[in-house]
């Protein structure tokens, strides 16, 4: 056998580095987005949040209320332009996005009132969401009221998406509907989201909710809801008695593996999400613990 010459030697360990770093590049071109929602930290301030969320390694925070203030464009940090704008500079300086806006706008009530003033909430998140750059603000589909078509208040959520959608045109803003409370089943949230094609509408697949409240398997899911996540939720539960019993990710019983390789297989780039539900359930643990440990261990599903 014929032995190579130094110059082939060379050259093929040149050609066999370069495949390395093009093999580097492509894992870390496909380095998962992280953000975590403050809906798990409701007593921390600002500076916390920004130290906790630099140090921890996340990309961007996803804000559900600000120390007990749930109506963001009213909070210190965010209630006057320029206050916005010191907000957005405090996060750009430490390397940090605002990735979505949390609003409480539900958009299934067919009571005049109450739907203005839902769709009214939800605009001026909207405009807060593009003084901070911010791509995503989040609205409800809530609940199918018994006293209420079916139909009909599938029709009710789709039109106030697209309304929604016409208003944020023109903006860098998205709104998205998250899977929540009645609407968890994957075919009222196609029929939602067909009817409400528009540039500025998507939607957020709470990976959890979807499969605790409508036992969807998430491969199922994400091929159906594909074409409109652009965001993902992320916990962790196991079901104790019927009831939801929230978890450090990897230790539940909810298929995330399932999800994320679905994600994965689907080229999905937006952020994953850590929702800690603390606001809600004060009993389970503290997010000094638990925050600072998701990017490790979602990182491990990758």
């Amino acid at each position: 056998m014929n032995q190579p010459t130094r110059r082939e030697a060379i050259k093929t360990a040149l050609i066999g580095g370069l495949a390395t770093l093009g093999t580097l590049s492509a894992f870390a071109a496909k380095k998962p987005q992280l953000s975590f929602s403050t809906l798990g930290c409701p007593t921390w301030d600002l500076a916390t949040i920004l130290d906790v969320a630099a140090k921890s390694g996340y990309q961007a925070v996803e804000f559900r209320g600000l120390q007990g203030e749930l109506d963001l464009p009213k909070s210190p940090a965010f209630n006057t332009a320029s206050r916005a704008k010191e907000t957005h500079t405090q996060f750009a300086d430490r390397g940090l996005h605002i990735c979505n806006l949390g609003s409480s706008a539900q958009l299934h009530h067919a009571d005049a009132a109450k739907r203005r003033k839902n769709l009214d909430d939800a605009r001026r998140f909207i405009e807060l969401a593009h003084q901070l750059d911010c791509p995503f603000v989040r609205v409800f589909p809530d609940s199918l009221p018994t006293d209420q078509n079916r139909d009909d208040t599938l029709r009710l959520i789709s039109d106030g998406l697209l309304e929604l959608g016409t208003y944020a045109k023109g903006s860098s803003v998205t709104v998205l509907l998250e899977s929540h409370g009645e609407l968890t089943r994957s075919n009222m949230l196609v029929q939602i989201m067909q009817a409400a094609k528009h540039p500025n509408v998507g939607l957020i697949w709470d990976i959890v909710n979807m499969w605790a409240d409508a036992s969807e398997a998430p491969a199922a899911v994400y091929q159906k809801l594909k074409p409109y996540i652009r965001h993902v939720h992320v916990k962790d539960v196991r079901i104790v008695a019927g009831k939801h019993q929230y978890v450090q990710i990897g230790q539940g019983e909810a298929p995330l593996r399932a999800a994320i390789d679905a994600l994965k297989a689907g080229s999905y780039d937006g952020y994953y999400s850590f929702e800690w539900e603390k606001l809600w359930h004060p009993e389970i643990e503290d997010p000094e613990r638990v925050i600072p440990q998701y990017p490790a261990a979602i990182k491990a599903y990758f």
